[in-house]
């Protein structure tokens, strides 16, 4: 079965990057450009295995995504990886008081970025 992961991040150029990336390893990728339209992309029907989310974006930010989405039926335990320019260890521990799966900081290597959805996707 192939994993479907949701982008979300407000920059094109990063979501062509990691749809490239991703895609070239098999995953299904489906793309979101603010918390809001993720949200409504879930409404809709979409089930992804996986969500990566960058932190800053107009609107809803990514943490405030991982909270919204923690609360979801169904999204409880669905991992979720922030995906940022932000190093701080304050960040870090929000997402993780969030419940976000982990934390990568751009730029993120392609082997580093499919290292880590490999090791959190059961068949990544």
């Amino acid at each position: 079965m192939v994993s479907t992961i949701l982008l979300v991040d407000d920059s094109a150029t990063i979501l062509m990057s990691m749809e490239s990336i991703l895609g070239k390893a098999g995953f299904k990728i489906e793309k979101a450009s603010s918390g809001e339209e993720a949200l409504n992309r879930l409404d809709q029907g979409l089930a992804p295995n996986l969500f990566i989310t960058d932190v800053h974006m107009p609107g809803m930010n990514g943490i405030d995504l991982v909270r919204k989405l923690r609360a979801r039926a169904g999204f409880q335990f669905t991992p979720i990886l922030v995906v940022t320019t932000e190093g701080q260890q304050a960040k870090r521990d929000e997402a993780r008081a969030a419940r976000a799966t982990g934390w990568l900081v751009k730029p993120v290597q392609p082997d580093d970025m499919l290292r880590v959805v490999r090791q959190i996707l059961p068949n990544g």
